[in-house]
């Protein structure tokens, strides 16, 4: 599904990718962890092409990604923070984001889903940030891709809204897409992840499943093995 082979990216004198290798193979989801600095997000914004590497090649579902946009359509994509027009309504984005994809939607199921019923004509500036971070899930699940990545899913949400969330993602899974995941909630992650990518310093440190990094570690708490495993030879 994914290949990312010898990546780097540096910002000035900051390397934030220092000669990555991943694969990620189709089907599962797949959660990318790491300190804060350790190249998460700039690594998903390598794969969006929102960020143009240094050096290095991605190839995802088969194509390289270089000097191309259109594999895009194949992904839904939620940012951690969505800069929505606060002049606009909702219903108007949602038609919006429709009229750009040019795709069969499940916009009426997954409203329905987040209770967004009654915020449909309320400006984006006027919500709350639980109800935009939902406006956000129903853009990234809106349409039927193979390929989701999400950046920090569960900001705001209620725990209602995080129950829904998780067996959304659960279904997707089912329905045989690859999804990704960026958090630093670990109890959500320990709860929906069938692998851990663990970032340190723009390396992968660590990738496989939560009870392979929890018996490695011996730490059944995936915060104290993703504590423990800093601490150990990398690998993956």
């Amino acid at each position: 599904m994914i290949e990312v082979n010898s990546l780097y990216k540096n910002f000035g004198k900051n390397q934030v990718l220092q000669g990555l290798n991943l694969t990620i193979e189709e089907g599962g989801i797949f959660a990318i962890l790491g300190p804060n600095g350790s190249g998460k997000t700039t690594l998903i914004k390598c794969m969006l092409g929102m960020v143009l590497p240094n050096k290095g090649s991605i190839t995802i579902m088969g194509k390289p990604i270089k000097n191309t946009w259109r594999y895009r359509r194949e992904i839904n994509y939620l940012p951690q923070i969505a800069n929505f027009p606060g002049n606009i309504k909702v219903k108007e984005l949602f038609t919006m984001i429709k009229d750009l994809r040019q795709q069969p939607d499940r916009q009426e199921e997954l409203i329905t889903l987040f209770e967004l019923d009654s915020s449909m004509n309320k400006r984006l500036a006027t919500l709350s940030g639980g109800t935009k971070q939902k406006v956000n899930i129903v853009l990234a699940f809106m349409f039927n891709s193979p390929l989701l990545i999400l950046d920090e899913p569960t900001t705001g949400l209620d725990p209602s809204s995080l129950i829904r969330l998780k067996k959304l993602i659960r279904e997707e899974k089912s329905n045989g897409k690859t999804i990704l995941i960026s958090s630093h909630i670990m109890q959500f992650v320990a709860e929906i992840a069938d692998e851990i990518i663990y970032l340190l310093e723009g390396q992968i440190y660590f990738k496989g499943r939560v009870a392979e990094l929890q018996k490695k570690t011996g730490q059944h708490n995936l915060e104290h093995a993703i504590a423990a495993i800093t601490s150990t030879p990398a690998h993956g």
